[in-house]
């Protein structure tokens, strides 16, 4: 039997070192944007949790935030996910790990959100694997940049995607983190950022915690924190809830690569935090 008998997909043998590049150009239907693209109105339910402007009338809600600590950074997002006024989901994950030295976090539409998250971490593995070496943290940056800008037309019809993506850059040994408007435009932050629509009010507990040198406890404190005052001001942001034993999810990355807290680590820091701020009132 020839190869040509067979129904096998034929793709060129071209060098593209950006997966995300050779799936537009071949496979373009298996792009967020086109599978995503079609009018809202003809989309079946999904999950939402964007503090994002849009053109909706719908309210979506999630608050995602990172910051720099004595090894590296610290990235965290609640699990909350909403449908209009409803609470869709309770044990969302947004926050991923995308290689050995990067995570990112996710706000907007669910579906087209994730699907980014999993598509960086394959366009990562891709790279590294054809060319023998992982991208620097620039350039990782960049690429995820891209990646925002070629979902422009969805955030048209408002299924918007904002990542917030950190890095550990091994050449200069610091932690970075990366913001992007909904257009792919990149920005740096010198120290801490949060987005959502929780996300100022969790940017106002950072701007007063915030200390350069933070140790992990002190970063895990002041994380949920945080997100407990986004969860306490904004509808759409879930708070820690030791009842259901629902706390946010939060990674360390440093020169030791991306490390999960666990839930164990934060349950016993929330419990501590929850008796100081009754005493305190």
């Amino acid at each position: 039997m020839k190869t040509h008998d067979l129904d096998i997909p034929q793709f060129p043998h071209d060098h593209c070192s950006s997966f995300f590049q050779f799936l537009s150009t071949h496979r373009p239907e298996l792009t967020p944007a086109s599978r995503w693209g079609q009018p809202i109105l003809q989309q079946p339910s999904t999950f939402e949790f964007s503090g994002t402007p849009k053109p909706s009338p719908l309210t979506h809600g999630t608050t995602v935030l990172a910051f720099k600590y004595d090894q590296g950074v610290v990235i965290a997002g609640d699990r909350r996910a909403t449908e209009g006024f409803q609470i869709a989901e309770n044990r969302m994950e947004k926050v991923f790990k995308t290689d050995d030295y990067s995570a990112m976090a996710i706000a907007g539409a669910a579906g087209p959100c994730v699907e980014m998250a999993k598509l960086f971490s394959i366009e990562l593995e891709h790279y590294e694997k054809l060319d023998g070496v992982q991208l620097s943290c620039e350039g990782k940056a960049n690429r995820l940049g891209q990646m925002v800008k070629a979902n422009l037309p969805l955030v048209m019809q408002g299924l918007v995607v904002i990542p917030l993506f950190v890095g550990y850059d091994i050449k200069r040994n610091l932690g970075r983190i990366f913001k992007y408007d909904i257009t792919g435009g990149r920005y740096e932050e010198t120290e801490y950022h949060s987005v959502g629509s929780g996300g100022k009010d969790a940017r106002l507990m950072l701007k007063e915690r915030f200390k350069k040198n933070l140790d992990k406890q002190a970063a895990i404190r002041i994380a949920l924190l945080a997100l407990a005052n986004a969860a306490e001001e904004d509808v759409g942001t879930g708070g820690p809830d030791p009842r259901r034993r629902i706390y946010p999810t939060m990674k360390f990355v440093n020169t030791q690569g991306v490390q999960d807290v666990e839930e164990a680590t934060l349950s016993t820091v929330w419990e501590e935090l929850s008796r100081t701020r009754t005493q305190e009132h």
